[in-house]
């Protein structure tokens, strides 16, 4: 066999059954393999799109996503996604088509240095430079991919080498397996004793408990020591919506009583969570009167931020079970609890304009119990984390790090072909639809029963609330109200689509737009004023959260 086809093998060895790409001239030999294969390959519209939608297969399974592109612009067409999948620690292994070896160096038609473009933005980058190396390479990117802290790894293989014939013998390959690193027992014992004399102790969860799977864990934790917790972005779901420790999201656009109680608890458990700018506000007066445990299986996040007083590196698992006491924190969890009662999102939000908390929750109490919310970025974001209930992370798929619009639409292909038993809802911004809204084409070819909803502002959101909140409403370019009908842009790809009207009864729409059985999109007209509220500016400390009344 050649190259290519090798490719596939290897490929189908991995247990991959779905591919996501766009062929062109230096990737056509695998295209040639593809042919009979039984791997199922979906024709995205847009490199980006085919990158978006193997993230999000990746984030709602925590197994591989694979995208395939060509020479040139087709790689650097993946390369945000790849940065995405980078930042969010997502298990994503992506081939680009190169031209052939002895062209390398030469500015060839369509060549660029993918190798170099991608190092920063990948857990490891290989160029195949000989068709020996192409086994030992494909199974180390694999490898590398899912072991530790999940991450994109790029291969990019020239057309000779997808064309050369595999040797009849070929070097066994030779994988370092990493064995992961677990707390010893003297961290444990300083972490025990911390958390014994803490009277204000508060978990602050992020995305590592999903990628560590240790959701169960993580809930068995929280139920037996009864400590009150708080949210970031990626690790909503960790805890049920409706949990009673659940102080929900924190940060930026977290809410009033999550933040307030951060900043008065005496002992911070971090568990999977990076300290990151959004979460914090001005780091130095981030929880100023607690010690820190920090639990993570990345050794460069430790102490990255903020330093620790212990540190259980390793697989969380184990350094969560040995944390999973009783503990005498009654006054401390009432007072949390009488908190996130009175100043909860519920409580927060501007009663003037409400709309699109009120739409979102009453989708979350209509859309099936695990349907996955595949989510775009901007305020549109903020509102979903506020307000829909969220039941596990895998069924929230956002962009955090890299906050890339453009991210949703096609994240919800990956994850409806993925679970195709399951509901995905994908829910845009009108700015974030329009930057892949080709993948329409996708989801109409493959009918693929996705459930689209366009929260349409007509402005960029986000940045036009910042605009108004920090530069004295200087508003700079963020006008969208020549956005496009998008219910006839989505009935030109054969899907059915609707306006929600202002007097219409929301449920019923909604119900009727849920209970269609294939695609179908629903355009929700929303107030250009509205803002996402709380807020904390960038900069300011998290005390200095602001309201719709206090803006």
């Amino acid at each position: 066999m050649n190259g290519a086809e090798y490719i596939i093998k290897a490929l189908k060895a991995q247990g991959i059954d779905t591919l996501f790409g766009y062929p062109g001239g230096c990737i056509m030999p695998v295209y040639d393999a593809l042919l009979g294969s039984g791997i199922n390959h979906i024709l995205c519209r847009h490199e980006q799109g085919a990158a978006f939608a193997a993230n999000g297969y990746a984030r709602s399974t925590g197994r591989v996503g694979v995208c395939l592109a060509t020479s040139g612009p087709g790689a650097t067409n993946l390369i945000t996604a790849i940065a995405d999948a980078q930042l969010d620690s997502v298990p994503l292994v992506a081939i680009t088509g190169q031209v052939p070896t002895g062209l390398i160096g030469t500015d060839a038609f369509q060549e660029l240095d993918v190798l170099g473009l991608s190092l920063s933005i990948t857990k490891h980058s290989y160029l195949v430079e000989h068709i020996e190396q192409l086994p030992q390479i494909i199974e180390q990117a694999f490898q590398l991919a899912t072991e530790g802290r999940p991450g994109p790894v790029l291969i990019d293989i020239p057309k000779d080498v997808q064309l050369a014939q595999i040797p009849e013998s070929l070097p066994e390959a030779r994988l370092d397996q990493q064995i992961a690193q677990t707390p010893n027992q003297e961290q444990i014992s300083q972490a025990l004793t911390m958390l014994r004399e803490s009277k204000q102790p508060i978990i602050y969860a992020g995305g590592g408990i999903t990628l560590a799977d240790a959701v169960d864990e993580f809930r068995a934790l929280v139920d037996t020591t009864q400590i009150p917790t708080v949210l970031t972005l990626k690790g909503l779901g960790n805890l049920p919506a409706n949990h009673p420790l659940n102080l929900g999201m924190l940060g930026m656009h977290g809410s009033v009583a999550a933040n307030n109680l951060v900043q008065q608890c005496d002992l911070l458990i971090a568990i999977g969570a990076r300290f990151d700018d959004r979460v914090t506000g001005r780091l130095a007066q981030f929880a100023p009167h607690a010690k820190v445990i920090h639990l993570d299986i990345d050794p460069a996040e430790i102490g990255k931020l903020r330093q620790p007083g212990c540190a259980l590196t390793g697989e969380i698992k184990t350094g969560m079970a040995a944390l999973t006491i009783e503990t005498h924190i009654a006054p401390w969890r009432e007072q949390c609890q009488a908190e996130q009662a009175v100043n909860g999102y519920a409580q927060t939000k501007d009663p003037s304009s409400a709309s699109a908390a009120e739409f979102l929750s009453a989708l979350g109490e209509l859309a099936e119990k695990d349907a996955i919310i595949s989510c775009d970025v901007g305020q549109h974001q903020m509102w979903v984390a506020q307000y829909y209930p969220i039941s596990h992370p895998r069924r929230h798929l956002s962009s955090g790090g890299l906050g890339a619009m453009g991210f949703g639409l096609p994240a919800a292909i990956g994850a409806q072909l993925a679970n195709p038993q399951s509901q995905v809802i994908s829910i845009s911004g009108d700015g974030s639809f329009m930057m892949n809204v080709q993948e329409l084409a996708t989801i109409s070819r493959y009918r693929l029963p996705i459930k689209m909803i366009i929260l349409d502002n007509q402005a960029l959101g986000m940045v036009r609330q910042q605009q108004e909140l920090c530069y004295a409403k200087r508003y700079s370019e963020i006008d969208l109200s020549d956005n496009p009908a998008f219910t006839a842009v989505a009935e030109a790809f054969d899907i059915p689509a609707a306006m929600l009207n202002e007097d219409a009864d929301l449920n019923k729409t909604l119900q009727a737009f849920l209970s269609i059985p294939g695609p179908a999109l629903l355009h929700v007209p929303i107030s250009t004023q509205e803002n996402v509220w709380p807020m904390v500016k960038p900069g300011d400390s998290n005390e200095q959260m602001i309201t719709g009344a206090s803006a």
